[in-house]
């Protein structure tokens, strides 16, 4: 980033369940061809919520197909987010691919799913 002369940028490094973001700090988060690769991903959705604007998006680009080869069902997908209480607002297959982007809105402060009180969805 120093080389570029981005002086709005700041790495943070996160954990499989925490991204560690400032809360309120974000207005938008871009998940691209990585979601199938989350390890926790009700953990790391939940605290991700926090670091959310109440007006933000997060956009989740993947592929169609299973997450054994570098895919996300949009099912499971959906399921994952709406389980911690995220909300869908917009679907877009990708033109020329098999992918999509998926548009979601965060969960209100204080109203989204605890991890441990998520049942999990199969995909």
């Amino acid at each position: 980033m120093r080389d570029l002369g981005l002086q709005n940028v700041t790495i943070s490094l996160g954990e499989p369940h925490d991204p560690r973001l400032p809360a309120h700090s974000l207005d938008a988060a871009i998940l691209v061809h990585m979601y199938h690769e989350i390890t926790q991903p009700y953990g790391l959705l939940y605290n991700l919520a926090s670091a959310l604007k109440p007006a933000a998006r997060v956009g989740i680009v993947d592929a169609i197909g299973p997450t054994s080869e570098h895919g996300t069902p949009p099912s499971l997908l959906r399921c994952e987010l709406a389980a911690v209480g995220y909300r869908e607002i917009g679907f877009h297959p990708l033109t020329g691919s098999n992918a999509y982007l998926a548009i979601f809105t965060p969960p209100p402060d204080g109203s989204r799913t605890r991890p441990d009180a998520i049942r999990v969805c199969k995909g």
